[in-house]
């Protein structure tokens, strides 16, 4: 009977060790299961690192594809450089892109050589705030071949290599790297630039407001700077004198570009603004996207107006 008992007795306080184990394992378990709720707990911290570089690489894109016209508001700057006595203003245009030719607003006074609408993207520049007038050229080339005299007007009557020897000698003589405007930053900057507010010519859309032409010039050049400028502040870039362009003159392709110098040869080179006399269709060649065209070495109503890039 004692070993009976005695045998009870030790499977007894076997079974109470065995309880005790069982419970010591859900111990041990939940300091296990610590540990992985420690490590899930730091993958949100090794997220946030990427998070924040995904970020910078978002922001950046808006840098690169410059920013649409008709969608800036700023104060353009404008710089004042002179030229043995005579000062010239150049006005800030802000890169950005835009739709290039026949677009809505121009209407039923597009021509097909302004077709197709395009894609354009283009960086930063100045422009002239004013055609190039006659005392600038008298100061840097000792002449003024223009018909209507007078020193506030714009020069007219030049070639295309005369504008060459002129901006040769402006450069030399302030130090600066002048030249021609390509046709697309002229379209640009008539239109406004990144500000502009969809006008037909350069700042309204009622050519009188803004232009000498045919109905209002009274068959002579005005001075610079009389009628209403556009979005950009600048002046007669519809009207008083054609404008040369650097570009040969060549048909649009339909693919987006950046920064377009035209053709790489030609027989005509670009000229846009329309004029003082206009030609039996005077106010169809004053629109943004209107687009001329003479030899290099024809004169007539043209003039010029300069571009400085930063």
């Amino acid at each position: 009977m004692k070993q009976l008992l005695l045998s009870l007795l030790l499977l007894c306080s076997l079974g109470i060790s065995a309880q005790d184990g069982v419970v010591t394992r859900p111990k041990k378990q939940q300091t296990t299961t610590t540990a992985p709720k420690q490590n899930s707990s730091q993958k949100p911290a090794a997220k946030k690192p990427s998070a924040t570089t995904s970020k910078p690489s978002s922001q950046h894109k808006p840098t690169v594809q410059s920013p649409t016209i008709g969608t800036s508001t700023y104060t353009p700057d404008v710089m004042t450089f002179t030229a043995n006595g005579v000062s010239f203003q150049m006005v800030e245009v802000r890169g950005g892109t835009f739709r290039m030719g026949a677009t809505s607003e121009q209407g039923s006074d597009a021509y097909d050589d302004e077709k197709p609408v395009h894609q354009v993207t283009l960086s930063s520049y100045y422009i002239g705030k004013y055609e190039v007038t006659q005392d600038l050229w008298q100061a840097v080339m000792g002449n003024n071949p223009s018909y209507f005299k007078g020193s506030r007007k714009p020069v007219e009557r030049v070639r295309w290599g005369d504008c060459q020897t002129f901006i040769s000698k402006l450069n030399s003589l302030t130090g600066n790297r002048f030249r021609l405007p390509t046709e697309a930053e002229w379209e640009f900057a008539s239109r406004g630039g990144t500000m502009s507010r969809g006008y037909k010519y350069s700042g309204s859309n009622t050519l009188s407001n803004v232009a000498w032409y045919r109905n209002n010039s009274n068959s002579t050049t005005h001075d610079v700077g009389m009628k209403s400028p556009n979005e950009l502040g600048l002046y007669d870039m519809t009207g008083n004198v054609f404008e040369w362009c650097s570009d040969w003159y060549d048909s649009y392709s339909s693919n987006s570009q950046t920064n377009p110098t035209g053709a790489s040869g030609g027989y005509r080179r670009v000229n846009r603004g329309g004029s003082w006399s206009g030609g039996y269709d005077y106010a169809k060649l004053c629109h943004s996207s209107s687009r001329g065209c003479y030899t290099p070495f024809e004169s007539s109503d043209i003039g010029l107006r300069l571009v400085l890039v930063p």
